[in-house]
């Protein structure tokens, strides 16, 4: 029971996602020549998951009232009396600064981009964008992108390079079409809640134009992986299908919300496009760690044939 409130208050199911694509940006940026370091892993996914569980925990308390109104999340924790929003904001700020203090063990990069991700997340997109703005997920989508960064940034403080710029646009462009699938499935919720997403105030079918907007900019993001990273065969037998699927999905959706069924189709197009970030995420990784087992080996064999020339 106490686990199962815990997991509820902190969104547990997310943050395994921020720790998975954060995950990714390490392997992208950890050095060839350099040992791995389970200190410095420790310490980097520490820093993730605190800040992530302690924002997770501080949004709840902060929304606590609005979920209360919307079915889908009125058996929150807080909303169905289970966890007082004292014990919320305690946990939250509590989980925050440990994970502050992981994130400047790692380097100040990740430090900063971490407190940053935090007062994004709960002050201007929580208090403001999402209460205020139709558009609010585009700005929320920010630090919903930057646990890639975190994890990448933990080996090259360096951010502003091609490759992380590309993991960042990859998890950034992804939130649209996620977040607006959910909005539109859940439009009802969110009327009752008086949170303004888009579709309810644009309507259904113009909010579907601008998720084809960020769906073809995503998808068209991974296609052109080879401009910013590592592709080879990850990419070839995993993006480039990927990719034709999930605009083959959006299609299906998209003519089964002006055939009047927007509920029976939103589903294929939600789980598509969920496992899509995760291969994209993954693909580039595989390739650069692939590619560098090639080269080794290719190394180990010219050594190997000096060797065996200079004993003739």
């Amino acid at each position: 029971m106490f686990l199962r409130l815990f997991f509820d208050l902190t969104k547990s199911g997310i943050v395994v996602f921020v720790l998975v694509t954060g995950a990714a940006g390490y392997a992208m940026s950890h050095p060839f020549q350099t040992s791995w370091d389970l200190g410095h892993i420790l310490a980097t996914f520490a820093a993730l998951y605190f800040l992530s569980a302690g924002s997770f925990a501080l949004n709840q308390a902060q929304e606590s009232l609005i979920d209360a109104q919307m079915p889908r999340t009125a058996k929150r924790p807080i909303p169905s009396g289970k966890v007082s929003r004292t014990q919320a904001w305690i946990l939250g700020f509590g989980f925050v600064a440990i994970g502050a203090m992981a994130a400047i063990l790692v380097n100040q990069t990740v430090f900063w981009l971490g407190v940053g991700t935090v007062i994004l997340y709960n002050l201007p997109y929580t208090l403001w964008w999402k209460k205020h703005w139709a558009f609010g997920a585009v700005p929320g989508a920010i630090p919903g992108a930057t646990p890639v960064l975190i994890g990448y940034a933990a080996n090259q403080p360096m951010i502003l390079m091609p490759e992380p710029i590309y993991l960042f646009l990859l998890m950034f462009l992804w939130q649209m079409p996620h977040f607006w699938s959910l909005a539109i499935r859940f439009k009802d919720d969110y009327e009752k809640g008086g949170i303004p997403v888009l579709p309810t105030r644009v309507g259904t079918e113009r909010t579907l134009y601008h998720m084809a907007l960020y769906m073809f900019a995503y998808v068209a993001t991974a296609v052109a992986a080879p401009y910013f990273t590592s592709a080879r065969w990850a990419y070839a037998i995993l993006v480039l299908p990927l990719s034709a699927v999930v605009v083959w999905q959006f299609w299906k959706y998209f003519r089964s919300v002006y055939g009047g069924e927007p509920k029976t189709r939103w589903l294929p197009f939600f789980l598509w496009t969920n496992l899509s970030i995760l291969i994209f995420l993954a693909a580039p990784v595989m390739d650069r760690w692939i590619q560098h087992a090639v080269n080794m080996a290719q190394v180990e064999a010219a050594l190997g044939n000096e060797r065996v020339g200079e004993e003739r």
